[in-house]
Formats: structure tokens, sequence, C-alpha cells
């Protein structure tokens, strides 16, 4: 008696978990995002920054174009040493090269700012993807545009995302595929 009653159950227990079908939804963080109080917010920090690293570049760029507008003055000039004008020439150079790598340290900082400032927004739009899936009862939430091919019953929940967040559409998206 009790291996039919096991047999029963091991017959109809998949049955019902093919009852409950997987329900799938897409979620364009690319739209999410920019639309984010704190990624503007983020977006005007490193603007400031770039601007400081551009105003600093410009006067290192203004002094080597000042250096060299009077090493070629020294070039002209009978009169001067040779190993003045190759100290002239040596003090360019060294110029030259503080300029590239004060471009690339900027170029560096600026990257590692981005991804500091950047880090907690994506947090904070995982946290409400997640919570998203969490009370709708999705079985997965993809990228849109992660997977191949997208049916007609995946249903885009970019919306239900963004009302977690409290951002308010600015821009009109293209159509995705929603859920009838």
């Amino acid at each position: 008696m009790i291996k039919k009653i096991l047999l029963a159950l091991v017959m109809v227990l998949p049955l019902c978990a093919w009852a409950q079908s997987p329900k799938f939804g897409i979620v364009d963080v690319d739209n999410i995002i920019p639309q984010m109080p704190e990624f503007v917010e983020a977006q005007n920090k490193l603007s400031e920054a770039s601007k400081t690293y551009e105003s600093e570049y410009g006067k290192i760029n203004d002094e080597l174009q000042k250096k060299y507008a009077e090493f070629q003055e020294l070039e002209k000039d009978a009169t001067t040493l040779q190993s003045i004008k190759e100290r002239r020439m040596q003090d360019i150079q060294e110029l030259d090269k503080k300029a590239q790598q004060f471009a690339q340290t900027a170029q560096q900082d600026l990257q590692r700012q981005q991804a500091q400032l950047m880090q907690p927004i994506q947090e904070k739009v995982m946290t409400a993807i997640k919570s998203v899936g969490s009370e709708n009862g999705f079985t997965m939430i993809f990228p849109l545009g992660a997977a191949a091919y997208t049916a007609t019953d995946v249903q885009d929940v970019t919306p239900l995302v963004k009302a977690k967040l409290g951002v308010k559409d600015q821009a009109p998206q293209a159509a995705a595929p929603q859920n009838p």
C-alpha cells in the first residue's frame, strides 16, 4: 500500500511543478540608471573633477608652450652657448614628460572616481530588481538585450523597477515586449 502511495506521489509531483510555469522578465538598466538623481549627482562630481584636471593640465601646457617659445628665440641667438640650449631643451622634455604623466594620472583618477560613484547606484538598482522579482513572483529577470530570443510572454519589468526606485521617465523609450 505504501509503495502505491509513493508511486502515485512520484507521478503527481512533476505534474504539479509543471503547472506552475516559470515567469521571466527583462529590465532595461541602461534606461533606468541615467534617470536616477544619484547618477546625475555622480556625473556632476565627475564633471567638476574633470574640469579641475583640465585646468591644471592647461597651466602645465601653457608653461610648456612658453618655455618652448623661449627656446626657439634662444636657438636663433648665435651668442648663446650650446650647453645652455641643451639644458633648456632638457627642461622642456622634462616638463613634457610631467604633463603626460599628469594626464595619465588624471585619467586613472577619474576612472577610479567613476567606479566608486557608480557602485552604490548599481547596487541600489540590483536591490530594486531583486525586490521586484520577489514581490511579483519572477523566476528570473534578465538585462534587456542579454537574451538571444525573447518570447512575447516575457514581461518588461523596467517600469516596476523605476517605480521601486522612484524614478520618473524623462524620455520616451522604445517599445519592449509586454505581458498581455
